[in-house]
């Protein structure tokens, strides 16, 4: 991402913003992992998405038409000795130079700098909550103008959510940033390729997990989205499975939920295969109904359509399915209704995508779902989970859990499918499978 695409949004906040305000944006705090070590840093993603800024202990500003700069960036200052264990800093000056900042200033001078800048300001755009320390500060900040008012000071007036600007700006993707997730979801798409083409009976969950992640890193990118989702037999019926630490066995499906993150854009994909490369009568049955209904609902992926549209879609497949396949009985309009398809169909169909995995964005505005629009970008993953002991179903059904996940973009005309590299069809991985 280029320092104009980052000035390009501080401008558009800061146009919504208006004269006479003031924005405050804390970056994430660096966690610690245990005793004196921390996890690899990764920085707050609103904060990131105006600043670029990768460091922690950092807070941007943003005051329109502030003579002496409109963007100002606290962070951390140059230190030889610091650095020389662990890394260079930007400093002040590489704040201005290398990220775009007008103004920048040691965060250690927050508490001075920035109450005098609030005094200026009618309106705070600020996201309460999201930073238990700086809450407390901002509040001693105000506190602190306020005993100035008999002076002529007066504090802000107004206090308004951030994130309700900030993430409706960040659901409409630019296409520099369609771009960089296109990236993404291929070289995810090329170890979800690699994992088909390596596994056999026997192997353990955890060699497909770090087979996937040395995939990612071999192409460049070395974070994930989130944790890896390997589960295999019936451990694939937990959606959120995350132990993957169990051996494969021959004749069971496995269902891989991962994705790389590349300059802090996730791609998300799930693919379900056969351990031994071959799909069992009942699991190609099963399979083939959730690939049709995952083809039904991106078709409903287009502007104009309810957010809520694919779903509906993915539903009424899986459910009339269901039904011919004898695990639900019934009407299928009625089973709908009713959501007996829960059952075996318990989650959404899909979620926004971006910045974060499950990226920010309302769903609903006035009670009513949204319209999809050009730049969105979300997943479409249904599944069918069936654990072993489920009553009333056949044992051939039991112990599997198939979900098919894809990365889809709304273009003007439609959608683009991200993740269209990993195979999905039963051919193409029995095919990939056997090479």
């Amino acid at each position: 991402m280029t320092p104009t695409e980052f000035a390009r949004r501080r401008r558009q906040l800061m146009r919504i913003m208006g004269k006479g305000s003031i924005a405050i944006l804390p970056t994430a705090p660096q966690c610690t992992r245990s005793n004196d070590v921390h996890y690899r840093y990764r920085p707050d993603s609103d904060f990131y998405y105006l600043t670029g800024f990768p460091e922690p202990e950092a807070v941007a500003v943003l005051i329109p038409g502030r003579e002496q700069g409109e963007y100002i960036l606290f962070c951390r200052e140059k230190d030889p000795k610091k650095e020389r264990w662990d890394g260079s800093l930007a400093g002040i000056e590489g704040a201005k130079a290398r990220y775009g900042a007008d103004d920048a200033f040691p965060i250690a001078d927050l508490d001075d700098i920035l109450p005098r800048m609030l005094e200026q300001c009618d309106k705070v755009f600020y996201s309460m909550g999201s930073d238990a320390e700086l809450d407390q500060r901002m509040s001693q900040w105000v506190s602190r103008i306020r005993a100035k008012a008999r002076s002529g000071v007066h504090p802000p007036q107004e206090f308004i959510a951030l994130d309700h600007h900030l993430h409706d700006m960040r659901l409409y993707k630019s296409r520099s940033e369609a771009a960089l997730m296109r990236r993404a979801a291929k070289i995810s798409a090329a170890a979800h390729r690699e994992l088909m083409k390596t596994c056999r009976p026997g192997m353990n969950e955890l060699e497909l997990e770090g087979r996937f992640i040395d995939a990612c890193y071999k192409r460049g990118t070395r974070e994930q989205a989130y944790p890896p989702i390997v589960g295999g037999g019936d451990n694939a019926t937990v959606l959120h499975y995350i132990h993957n630490n169990q051996p494969l066995a021959d004749g069971d499906l496995v269902l891989v939920d991962a994705g790389c993150e590349l300059e802090c854009y996730a791609s998300d994909i799930t693919r379900t295969f056969p351990v031994n490369g071959r799909f069992s009568a009942p699991q190609r049955q099963l399979y083939q109904l959730v690939l049709d209904a995952q083809l039904a609902a991106i078709a409903q992926v287009k502007p104009g359509n309810a957010y809520d549209a694919p779903h509906k879609a993915a539903v009424r497949v899986l459910t009339r399915g269901l039904v011919k396949l004898g695990l639900l009985k019934g009407k299928p309009a009625r089973l709908i209704k009713e959501e007996k398809y829960k059952k075996f169909f318990m989650h959404g169909t899909g979620h926004w995508l971006g910045l974060d995995v499950h990226d920010v964005g309302d769903y609903k505005i006035d009670g009513h779902w949204r319209e999809l629009e050009p730049g969105m970008v979300l997943t479409i993953e249904p599944g069918l989970y069936i654990p072993k002991g489920t009553r009333g179903v056949a044992k051939k059904w039991q112990g599997i859990g198939i979900r098919i996940e894809d990365d889809v973009l709304v273009t003007r005309d439609g959608h683009e499918v991200l993740s269209k590299d990993a195979p999905k069809t039963i051919e193409e991985i029995e095919s990939l499978m056997r090479a």
